[in-house]
């Protein structure tokens, strides 16, 4: 949705990459005063020195600063690493501790992006915050919605759930119409620095290249998760040992340091925090077709108090795949999701999205206990 009539300037969340350059860009070709922001989020010297892809730190922030010269607009660096690690790292920590997989991206847009930055935002004089997500806003006032982008390989509309409806009125996505190879373009066109500089990794603070990678940090705010424990099947029999917690995710099947007898693939089937025991089986013992979600973010303003709703679509993971299911949504942000069919890789921690075609209904949070 472009925001024109009444709103002259506007902030954009510049993390030094080619998307969030190419928003900026479009903003000043419209004639908007446009003021550029950038999160600093962590250390800038550990992560340059790692030689790793990353954003928001070091010479994504320089970066950023170059793009802004060229378009002539202001730029500002925001130190915002105390809340980086209070809000995202911290929870990326502790989600593992508890046995379950996190999703900082979605963290990091839910409690950064769309309140931290955007209240700046709001504060410095903008009428709203463009980023450079792959996604659209339509309509107005209680029909303002989310949807897909027209691009569905480049879709990042899943990690965006979170945002509350009132805030999709002081957002703005000018790259929702766009495929990458556009964007590069654009990008060319404007003679930026960055038109070819290589995409960012998935998760931006956890450096590539270093041998124990995410269990680092994870180990440095959550030291508990070295404790060993038993790797059980789900038939009762002891398998094995394992180092910790951290190295698992539900799904996981490499690295498990264990085999069946009969030299059938295993898979993690549960991650028990409570008694630190991991729980494997075969691809069918991870059959899910019902379980919860938490902290429901609830988009449909047409649909606030409907006690079930059919027929919809849910995308479980960051891949752009979804299934029919239906939910019942239930008191204290909670909902309650049937799917139609089996799924084979439902893991806590993960997001639920619910769409109505290309539309974000909501989501939340894959939760309490998963059956079939």
């Amino acid at each position: 949705m472009l925001k024109t009539k009444k709103s002259r300037k506007v902030a954009v969340a510049m993390s030094g990459g080619v998307d969030s350059s190419v928003a900026a860009a479009m903003m000043v070709e419209q004639g908007f005063e446009v003021i550029g922001l950038t999160m600093q989020l962590y250390d800038s010297g550990r992560v340059t020195a790692s030689g790793s892809k990353t954003c928001c730190a070091g010479q994504d922030i320089y970066d950023a600063k170059r793009v802004s010269d060229k378009l002539g607009i202001k730029h500002y660096t925001l130190d915002y690493e105390k809340r980086f690690l209070d809000n995202v790292i911290k929870d990326f920590a502790d989600s593992y501790a508890n046995g379950i997989t996190p999703i900082p991206c979605i963290r990091c847009n839910q409690k950064m992006k769309f309140r931290d930055l955007l209240n700046t935002s709001l504060d410095l004089g903008a009428d709203f915050l463009v980023t450079g997500h792959y996604a659209s806003i339509k309509g107005k006032d209680d029909d303002i919605a989310l949807y897909r982008a027209k691009d569905i390989s480049r879709d990042q509309s899943y990690f965006l759930f979170a945002t509350p409806h009132e805030v999709l009125k002081n957002i703005s996505f000018p790259l929702g119409d766009l495929t990458k190879k556009e964007t590069r373009d654009y990008a060319k066109k404007m003679n930026l620095a960055i038109s070819d500089k290589p995409e960012s990794q998935d998760i931006c603070f956890v450096q590539s290249t270093a041998k124990r990678g995410y269990r680092e940090i994870v180990q440095k705010l959550r030291p508990d998760v070295k404790k060993s424990g038993d790797i059980i099947h789900v038939n009762g029999k002891l398998m094995g040992k394992h180092d910790g917690l951290d190295s698992f995710t539900v799904g996981q099947r490499r690295g498990l340091g264990v085999i069946s007898s009969d030299g059938t693939p295993l898979y993690v089937t549960k991650i028990d925090s409570e008694e630190n025991n991991i729980y494997v089986g075969s691809q069918n013992d991870m059959a899910i077709r019902k379980f919860n979600i938490s902290e429901l973010v609830w988009l449909d303003k047409k649909n606030q108090n409907i006690d079930r709703i059919k027929e919809i679509d849910v995308q479980l993971s960051s891949e752009h795949i979804t299934q029919k299911a239906s939910i019942s949504l239930q008191e204290f942000n909670q909902a309650s999701i049937s799917l139609n069919e089996p799924n084979y890789r439902v893991a806590p921690g993960q997001a639920c999205v619910v769409y109505d075609n290309d539309r974000v209904l909501g989501g939340g949070w894959i939760s309490g206990e998963l059956s079939l």
